[in-house]
């Protein structure tokens, strides 16, 4: 199956440098790109991309609230969400951090080599996370308050379901879960579905910044 990515940056020669290397694969093709994040709406019911690869700062439309509109206008409509992937600058931007909580799967920096960018398409266009735990952890330092931790805690997660939370918040994919604690992978997929519903979020992501924001994980312990 092809992934279709849109793509949004105010900048032509960013955008034109991932088309190049995006449309070179068999897998992978551009169906879009716009310039400004008020732009993505339109573009969105044009296209139907799987992934959208989401400059955080433009001088328009910020990324963060393009990617809340965005997921806004897909459940307002009923189509399936688009899986949104950062791009950044600076991995301690928090503009990342916002982005996330509004919704992407993930970040990337700009300055990323090309593989790193066409394997992170693919890893979020699957519906895993694409966080960096060190990053994360430095970005939601001091977001850590007990009324956080007891919105985790109200959740009544399971101790399974506490184990493969840190699991996710250390960065490990459905199947490195499984292997690690001798789960079969569907088994995993219940678990990470089970705790979204009780954390009532989206998705992966934002289990794993509510995790670190309510101080469940913490540095050197996830």
């Amino acid at each position: 199956m092809t992934v279709k990515v849109l793509l949004v940056d105010d900048e032509a020669l960013v955008r034109g440098g991932l088309r190049y290397i995006i449309d070179a694969e068999p897998d992978l093709k551009v169906v879009g790109e716009v310039a400004d994040g008020a732009d993505v709406p339109d573009a969105f019911a044009r296209t139907r991309p799987d992934v959208v690869l989401m400059d955080v700062r433009m001088p328009g439309r910020d990324g963060i609230s393009a990617t809340r509109a965005l997921l806004t206008q897909a459940d307002r409509v009923g189509a399936v969400a688009p899986r949104v992937l950062v791009l950044t600058t600076f991995e301690n931007d928090d503009y990342v951090l916002d982005a996330l909580r509004a919704g992407a799967s993930g970040f990337l920096l700009k300055r990323a080599h090309p593989e790193q960018v066409l394997e992170g398409i693919r890893v979020v266009a699957r519906g895993e996370a694409l966080l960096f735990p060190t990053a994360l952890r430095r970005l939601v330092a001091a977001s850590a308050t007990a009324e956080n931790g007891d919105r985790l805690v109200r959740a009544q997660l399971s101790e399974r379901e506490q184990e493969v939370l840190r699991l996710l918040a250390s960065g490990l994919s459905n199947a490195e879960i499984s292997a690690k604690l001798f789960l079969g992978t569907e088994t995993v997929k219940t678990h990470v579905g089970s705790i979204l519903a009780k954390l009532g979020v989206r998705d992966r992501t934002q289990a794993v910044v509510r995790a670190y924001e309510s101080g469940f994980v913490r540095p050197g312990i996830a």
